[in-house]
């Protein structure tokens, strides 16, 4: 390290993005420093990815626990289930702590300096951090941008943090309402639909597209609708948007067309989670002191090396990564971004590869997916001038699936039918998140559907989906 320096590399947040950086940085033998002005962990550990997948297994649990049908398909015959509301959520609460501590133990362990408080840009190569002891400047040859990102709330709709709330506050069950709206289908819309269903709530979905579940591949989207929808206790709106939400005993909505804009229902509900997606967190970072204009939703402009651009130029020694980039709103791609800039910092020249990185919604049935759709590969190839192939395989013939009773599901293979490389893969049934490894590694690989056809997968196991999948894709060259 220069002494002309206070460190090698400064990061600006610490959740699971900065956190992996930091990691990568140390190990590399750069001398480290990270700033937290709030909860160590980020999004990820205290507000999203870990208190929601707690929630969604202890809800899980009551929701198998109560469906007679199926334990008596086992033989298994079960008394009246009954939860504790609180104890469900301290569950989450306490895996939240746990975690939190892991982390920031971590990091003392390997040595990384943790400065508390808000930390900005003051200029090239300097950081400015505000807290109760006033405010210091920070020197480091490189610094890295990782504020994260916060829920989105539309114009119109008003949050009293009780009965109209984001996912920060839901992620607390503080009270299971009787009717909850939830406006959006994605991956958190649906994940809170999951949880609040099988812990007895009425739900009501509101997505503006005309279809549910927009971002899923269509044939997913189908499947979704019909297992994770359509039996449960959810009635849905499309093609309408919430043009008021009012807070209060009840909750008033206004629905809007889409188009018109004209008011076309009103909804009275005891609670309302406003699911419509995050935006960056990049106000006040002092990105003006170095001329950096984020674009017009508030991203930080990065290429692929995550460096920041100004005028599409990279700057020197100043890089981005995670949720404030938009490139891919998902903790593990900020980590393998942070990893990525760390390298590039060491000069061994590394890019993300986007399509390769995959995505999971831990509903029950989990769903996931790896790079592209097949509308999204259609117009690809049509743009490129090559043919796709799609392939599907069925839970309803894998014997493990249907010795588990839980043979709802198709793995959907995506590829190009000259050269067999993998374009996406989707995936709705039990273990979908983790099934999707294989096809991401995969992708990553530049392995073809016809490499992975001879690929000898374990019997009886649910791998053997997409074993099945890629045994039944043709390839013309």
């Amino acid at each position: 390290m220069s002494s002309s320096f206070d460190y090698d590399l400064i990061i600006v947040g610490a959740g699971v993005g900065g956190h992996g950086a930091a990691l990568h940085a140390v190990k590399c033998g750069l001398k480290t420093a990270i700033i937290e002005a709030a909860d160590m962990g980020g999004t990820c550990v205290n507000r999203g990815c870990i208190p929601s997948k707690a929630l969604l297994a202890a809800s899980g649990r009551v929701r198998e626990l109560r469906d007679k049908h199926h334990l008596q398909s086992f033989g298994i015959q079960v008394g009246d289930v009954q939860f504790d509301r609180a104890a469900i959520a301290d569950h989450a609460g306490n895996l939240v702590s746990t975690l939190k501590g892991n982390l920031t133990n971590s990091l003392t362990r390997l040595g990384v300096d943790t400065i508390r408080g808000w930390g900005k840009l003051a200029g090239t190569q300097k950081v400015t951090v505000t807290n109760a002891d006033g405010e210091k400047t920070y020197t480091a040859k490189d610094i890295m941008l990782s504020p994260g990102s916060v829920p989105f709330v539309p114009p119109g709709i008003e949050t009293d943090g009780k009965t109209v709330f984001t996912s920060d506050e839901a992620i607390k069950l503080d009270w299971l309402p009787q009717w909850v709206a939830i406006i959006g289908s994605g991956y958190i819309g649906l994940e809170f639909s999951d949880v609040y269903t099988a812990l007895g709530c009425e739900v009501s979905m509101i997505e503006a597209l005309p279809k549910l579940m927009p971002t899923f591949d269509p044939d997913i989207a189908k499947i979704a609708k019909r297992v994770l929808i359509d039996p449960r206790d959810i009635e849905t709106h499309t093609g309408v948007i919430a043009k008021t939400v009012t807070p209060g005993s009840p909750v008033t909505i206004e629905l809007a067309d889409l188009k018109t804009k004209e008011t076309v229902d009103v909804l009275e509900v005891d609670a309302c989670l406003v699911a419509t997606g995050r935006i960056p967190a990049t106000k006040n970072m002092g990105l003006e002191s170095l001329a950096i204009e984020t674009d017009r939703r508030g991203f930080i402009p990065v290429n692929d090396r995550m460096e920041v651009l100004r005028d599409g130029e990279p700057v020197a020694n100043l890089w981005a990564i995670g949720d404030a980039t938009g490139k891919m709103m998902l903790a593990h791609a900020a980590s393998a971004q942070g990893v990525v800039a760390v390298e590039n910092i060491l000069q061994h020249d590394r890019t993300v590869h986007y399509r390769s990185i995959p995505a999971a919604a831990f509903t029950h049935p989990e769903v996931s997916f790896v790079g592209l759709t097949e509308p999204a590969a259609k117009e690809l190839a049509e743009a490129e001038g090559f043919k796709i192939g799609t392939v599907r395989s069925y839970f309803k013939a894998n014997s493990k699936a249907l010795a588990e009773n839980e043979s709802d599901g198709l793995a959907k293979v995506i590829y190009r039918k000259d050269t067999g490389e993998i374009l996406g893969t989707h995936i709705i049934g039990i273990h979908a998140a983790d099934l999707i490894q294989e096809a991401a590694n995969a992708i990553a690989q530049g392995q073809t559907v016809k490499e992975l056809s001879f690929i000898v997968h374990t019997h009886p196991t649910l791998s053997e989906v997409l074993d099945e999948a890629f045994k039944r894709a043709e390839v013309t060259a």
